[in-house]
């Protein structure tokens, strides 16, 4: 038997395996299939399966075996590719802003946004609440503003010390405009919506209904929409309109410009 063999057969480690390497399926990746002989490009997987497409436009589905394929005339064995982990969605408040996480409200800025009344103040914290917490921007109600011009000397307006007030039915002629038009300071600034109440610039379709109802002259605005939608208290109607309230789309163009307005004035660096 001596000379039957070149060398020691058992020389060498011959005990290890030859490693086929993995690659990603990726799209367009071309290879053929070892045992048909099928060579196309990668365009998609069907229950498990690669899906190959040849230069006819053919299209033929591999288990993804191992060894079963070749590339560049070498066996590899095919893998799904892992999925790309998708972004989450960025969260928006209520104003339509990119929300911020992980951050604290400021201290109060010395800087304020007026409004006539709790229900608007309500309104205002619905949707710009979030936003206002991260300027350190306060919203304070008032009561009404005959009073305007006197409370805003009170407050002492200056480059630090900005004022925004929001006014209801604020439209050339009405009373409002004329108390409005007493206040000069280039630190304040008026601005506001044609409505004659808050409750009217919120969309009627977020209600459920058609349109605001039309109050005569001379009669209370909200006791008139109370009776005309048949609502025991203006109070029970305004917890209903609050509730309907989720973002700036449930409430019309002018108080959001007004509100957007304000907030870029009262926080705009010194």
């Amino acid at each position: 038997m001596a000379g039957r063999y070149d060398g020691d057969v058992l020389a060498g480690d011959w005990r290890r395996r030859k490693v086929t390497p993995e690659v990603d399926a990726e799209p367009d990746l071309v290879v053929e299939d070892a045992d048909s002989g099928f060579c196309g490009a990668v365009v998609g997987f069907e229950a498990g399966a690669v899906v190959l497409e040849d230069r006819h436009g053919r299209r033929r589905n591999f288990p993804l075996l191992p060894a079963a394929f070749l590339l560049d005339g070498r066996p590899v064995t095919l893998r799904r590719p892992a999925r790309a982990p998708v972004p989450a969605a960025r969260r928006r408040t209520a104003s339509g802003s990119i929300a911020v996480d992980n951050v604290r409200a400021q201290v109060a800025k010395a800087s304020r946004i007026w409004v006539e009344g709790v229900h608007d103040a309500a309104l205002v914290e619905r949707i710009w609440g979030d936003d206002l917490r991260i300027e350190g921007v306060v919203v304070e109600p008032l009561d009404g503003i005959d009073a305007l011009d006197a409370e805003v000397r009170h407050f002492g307006p200056g480059p630090g010390r900005r004022l925004g007030v929001l006014v209801d039915h604020l439209v050339p002629g009405s009373k409002e405009s004329r108390i409005v038009a007493k206040v000069s300071s280039p630190h304040v600034l008026v601005t506001g919506h044609p409505y004659v109440d808050v409750w009217q610039a919120v969309k009627p379709a977020a209600l459920g209904i058609a349109a605001w109802p039309v109050v005569p002259p001379g009669r209370p605005w909200k006791e008139g929409v109370c009776a005309a939608l048949g609502v025991a208290e203006p109070a029970d109607m305004w917890r209903h309109i609050l509730s309907r309230v989720d973002s700036f789309a449930d409430v019309e163009t002018p108080l959001i410009n007004a509100m957007e307005r304000l907030i870029d004035f009262v926080t705009e660096p010194r």
